[in-house]
């Protein structure tokens, strides 16, 4: 606990409990639209605007909101339009992202620590303009995926009906593109855009080993957020390992414990619970 006395890792401990609160936030209506992978997607466009800034002796993590934004409002239009299917334009993403950032830093004169630094994040190195634009930013994306709760819910579980009720569907899906690309940008230094996904994803899947209300999961997840980035830059300070896949492998970690405790759970339910008295059949029925 010493370690927590200089800033530096008070920073990283912020800031990963900032993130840690809002990609499951956000996570959760990725999984009910069936994009779970859309984070990583977007992370490989993001780095194509890392790319970009570098070269360009620019902002890095500004140039990658602006282009990450273009890529996630890209694939939504190719979504919504049906054009070609989710996946596809997923994979797209994927492979045109990571090659531009490759290509892109290569051409610049930045070292491969940098380009590791976006990669698989970097929290002890956030400075404190890093981490107010974390905050600001995480806390926009907190508040309006939980005031806009049951707008997001109806156009996540089925367009179809929020369209007829009323709901401006196009702009509500542009809203959860533009917050994903948001989310992962400013994740960047913390995970890592090859791990951002896994934070917006794996603590939702827990959740909804143990409850069953779209609100009760939304909260839960939050908790493991919480729990897997503090405990994940905890284990990063006293192991000194990276804290990103440390706070990765602390969530996936708290999944395996959870659906085992819920799997023994069910098991002893079913053997403890009295059995079912059989209906009669109709004719062993008899009138008195």
């Amino acid at each position: 606990m010493e370690l927590f006395q200089y800033p530096y890792m008070q920073r990283a401990l912020i800031g990963a409990l900032i993130i840690g609160l809002a990609a499951p936030a956000l996570g959760i209506y990725l999984v009910q639209r069936r994009l779970a992978l859309i984070g990583d997607g977007v992370g490989h466009v993001a780095l194509t605007g890392v790319g970009a800034g570098l070269l360009l002796n620019r902002s890095p993590v500004l140039v990658a909101v602006i282009v990450a934004t273009l890529g996630a409002i890209g694939i939504e239009l190719v979504r919504s339009r049906g054009r070609t299917s989710g996946d596809l334009a997923l994979a797209l993403l994927f492979y045109g992202g990571i090659a531009g950032g490759v290509m892109l830093v290569g051409l610049s004169d930045s070292t491969s620590s940098n380009l590791n630094a976006y990669l698989f994040g970097s929290l002890t190195t956030i400075s404190p303009a890093d981490l107010t634009t974390i905050a600001v930013l995480g806390a926009a994306i907190l508040v309006t995926m939980i005031a806009l709760r049951p707008a997001l819910f109806a156009v996540s579980h089925d367009e179809e009906y929020a369209r007829v009720s009323g709901l401006p569907v196009r702009t509500l899906n542009m809203l959860i593109a533009v917050a994903t690309a948001v989310t992962v940008t400013i994740a960047m230094r913390a995970v890592g855009v090859l791990l951002i996904s896994a934070l917006m994803v794996v603590p939702v899947a827990t959740a909804q080993q143990v409850t069953r209300g779209f609100r009760s999961t939304m909260t839960a997840a939050m908790a493991l957020g919480l729990f897997a980035a503090g405990s994940g830059v905890w284990v990063a300070a006293n192991a000194d390992t990276a804290p990103g896949a440390s706070v990765v492998l602390m969530a996936i970690a708290s999944f395996l414990v959870v659906a085992l405790a819920a799997g023994a759970w069910r098991v002893l339910r079913r053997r403890t619970s009295p059995a079912a008295v059989p209906a009669p059949e109709p004719h062993e029925v008899v009138l008195r």
